[in-house]
């Protein structure tokens, strides 16, 4: 197989398995990115309205969760050990299920949309009225972005990444074209933001289904079909379930972070919303490249090869390290220019930069944290770091109202809180993982050379 991962240099398998699914996260993070550099432009009260009804797109993620992580794991693990049969069971099981799932959440947030807005206290009647209307638009493509957030898993997972990031990049073309039409030529402000992501989505949904039916499969075997096998969904679950309850709480938990960011009025939301999106510069580089380590280990842990599972968590440790001191330097340093590129208005981009130079300090361990997690995902090993996450971020809560209301830091506080929680999340996520290796060190499953 040209996707066969158990053999060959590790540092070489890697960075080409990584390299298209950091740039596929580059390109979500363009789609969010393009959204709130057009939209800024309507000022901060758009802002922080799209930034608001977009918790519910980031709610999505632990949905999809469900039926991508499993999936990519038992996908790749299967490959591995040369089961391509149950590598298509696992597949279309997934698809099935995850484009339901979506139909279900997306008609969720459509109907109570005036409730999910109301949660957040925005105190603006105006802002929450265009949060809205855009979360209603929106909710119309949420089974279009399942489906094609489980795609690109699936590829990922059998070790062709190429092929989603070729097919999101025309999503991202049609998006940038699509924004500033809609937007401001026919004059749909926010409303004309949610009609670009549908559009956009839905063009990337009717390239994967072409790719498919030109013969572009992620492996030989895969044949599409829609099924429903319970047997493999349970396994499915088993796994995604752990790493699908930590998204969820964490996106709930940022919810009610926002609240208390919140009681500083519209700058703040707009500056946490806008923040967010450059920080993802780290986040989805070590997303991206949890998911490559994840489709590696899963593969070579399939296969019995040990000794090359250990060296991939080495790999990808070191190459973190660099990616994670470059993101502290430039979000510390580049602060200024990189937040005026969306906001250039005072006192948001004052506070804006304080947001960046504090959050930078946690980029390095946050992204080791990252990757750390995808590779015990390619284990099967997804309940300790959902336990871990889960913990460190509920702790996020009650640590930033105290620090924001009843010290002198104010909402500073509230930025010391996520960076720090941050911190320590990438400490125990190394503390574990070296137990972990430890382990599969003393297990001998296979005489193997860890370049063979």
């Amino acid at each position: 197989m040209n996707n066969d991962l158990t053999q060959g240099t590790i540092l070489k398998k890697l960075t080409f398995l990584a390299l298209p699914i950091m740039a596929t996260s580059f390109l979500q993070m363009a789609y969010n990115i393009t959204d709130m550099i057009w939209i800024g432009r309507l000022g901060a009260d758009a802002v922080a309205a799209v930034g608001t009804a977009g918790f519910l797109m980031w709610l999505s993620f632990a949905f999809i969760a469900l039926g991508r992580v499993g999936a990519e794991v038992k996908i790749a693990q299967t490959l591995g050990s040369k089961e391509a049969n149950k590598s298509n069971y696992f597949a279309n099981t997934a698809i099935t299920f995850t484009f339901l799932l979506g139909i279900v959440y997306g008609s969720g947030i459509g109907l109570f949309r005036e409730s999910i807005i109301g949660f957040f206290n925005l105190n603006d009647p105006y802002v929450e009225g265009l949060a809205v209307d855009y979360l209603y638009i929106i909710a119309f493509g949420m089974p279009l972005h399942f489906i094609n957030q489980v795609l690109s898993g699936i590829f990922n997972g059998a070790g062709i990444s190429k092929t989603p990031f070729r097919v999101n990049s025309i999503g991202l073309v049609m998006n940038l074209i699509l924004d500033p039409v809609f937007i401001f030529i026919f004059g749909l402000g926010v409303k004309g933001a949610a009609y670009a992501t549908i559009l956009s989505q839905a063009v990337v949904t009717i390239a994967f289904i072409s790719t498919l039916l030109q013969g572009n499969r992620p492996y030989q075997e895969f044949k599409f079909r829609v099924e429903l096998r319970f047997e493999y969904l349970k396994t499915i679950l088993s796994i995604s379930l752990p790493v699908a309850i930590q998204n969820g709480l964490f996106t709930i938990i940022s919810m009610f972070v926002a609240r208390i960011v919140a009681m500083y009025g519209t700058s703040a939301i707009a500056v946490q919303k806008v923040g967010t999106q450059i920080e993802a510069i780290s986040y989805m580089t070590a997303q991206g490249f949890g998911s490559a380590l994840s489709a590696f280990i899963g593969q070579n842990y399939g296969a019995k090869k040990n000794a090359r599972v250990v060296e991939g968590f080495k790999v990808a440790s070191r190459i973190m390290t660099y990616i994670g001191i470059i993101t502290s330097l430039l979000l510390f340093f580049g602060a200024e220019p990189l937040f005026k590129l969306f906001i250039n208005e005072e006192p948001t981009t004052s506070m804006g930069v304080t947001y960046l130079q504090i959050i930078s300090f946690s980029q390095l361990l946050m992204c080791i944290e990252i990757a750390l997690t995808g590779g015990l995902n390619g284990l099967g090993r997804t309940m300790a770091p959902a336990l871990t996450g889960v913990t460190l971020n509920a702790s996020r809560i009650p640590i930033a109202y105290f620090l924001s209301a009843f010290t002198s830091l104010g909402i500073n506080g509230i930025w010391w809180t996520i960076s720090g929680t941050s911190i320590l999340k990438g400490v125990a996520l190394i503390i574990m993982t070296l137990f972990v290796l430890r382990a599969l060190k003393e297990v001998n499953i296979k005489k193997d050379s860890v370049y063979q």
